[in-house]
């Protein structure tokens, strides 16, 4: 029912029940508890007098990638407002843009709310694949990631991009973490994104992580250049799915994003 070693890395945060948190070592070792639950039982809506997924990682610090694939370069500098060319630069560049993203308690679990900043009217979903760096900064797994975005600020300046990307509830991660082990190779796996609103799929999207421009190792030597990192820390490496403006995210829309061999990420959408 449950593996212990594709949930190792999260075994201090698993589930929640009345409060009290619960290890993957207490759960595999007590047989009553695993015929209790069921992974499908756990995935929902969190709620406090009912066990349910969390975080699969309470990251030290979540960094993004962008401009990782082709398309989100050519998108970028169609939209933005001024400093045309600066995305499809950045594309072709030795040093690849990255920037702070979140910390723990900005990132939401399964199941949990993404939000709409308030002085936002355009914020979209990013659906990109994440993977998490060792004591030695090596990947030892990796999950699901939804970088969501206010697109609108971003457009207005490029200099307004840490606004447009920090905020509480701006960075959604889960269900699960896969270790290097079930990821035979990262740079071919298809990434599917559905947005849902009043019951109804309003967008649908797909990529294969072979689109990807750039090797996580090199995203990383950059990541770490000068600049320490602690065990824990969740590198996403840039989304290829690109959702039109008219798509842009509304109070109650369900985001759902799809990593082949990581699972399936869920989340309710809420403004601030």
């Amino acid at each position: 029912m449950f593996r212990k070693e594709q949930y190792n890395f999260a075994s201090t945060k698993y589930y929640c029940h009345e409060n009290k948190k619960t290890t993957i070592d207490e759960i595999v070792n007590l047989q009553t508890i695993v015929g209790e639950f069921s992974y499908e039982s756990l995935n929902i809506m969190p709620d406090k007098s009912k066990p349910h997924l969390l975080l699969p990682i309470n990251p030290p610090e979540v960094w993004g990638c962008g401009v990782t694939y082709k398309r989100s370069a050519e998108m970028r500098d169609e939209d933005t407002t001024g400093a045309k060319g600066i995305y499809d630069h950045v594309y072709f560049a030795e040093r690849p843009e990255l920037f702070f993203k979140a910390t723990s308690s900005r990132c939401s679990g399964p199941n949990d709310y993404i939000n709409i900043r308030s002085d936002s009217v355009l914020t979209a979903a990013e659906p990109e694949l994440a993977y998490i760096l060792g004591k030695d900064k090596e990947i030892i797994g990796y999950t699901v990631c939804n970088d969501v975005s206010a697109w609108d600020i971003e457009r207005e300046n490029p200099l307004y991009l840490p606004q447009s990307k920090i905020f509480y509830g701006c960075c959604a991660l889960g269900p699960v973490i896969s270790l290097c082990s079930e990821i035979k190779n990262p740079y071919n796996l298809d990434i599917t994104c559905k947005i849902i609103r009043n019951g109804k799929t309003i967008f649908s999207g797909e990529i294969n992580s072979s689109q990807i421009k750039r090797k996580f190792e090199e995203l990383t030597e950059f990541l770490c250049r000068d600049n320490p990192i602690l065990p824990g820390t969740v590198m996403t490496t840039g989304t290829g799915i690109m959702v039109p403006n008219d798509y842009a995210l509304e109070p109650d829309d369900i985001v759902e994003i799809g990593i082949e061999n990581i699972g399936k990420l869920s989340n309710p959408v809420k403004k601030l």
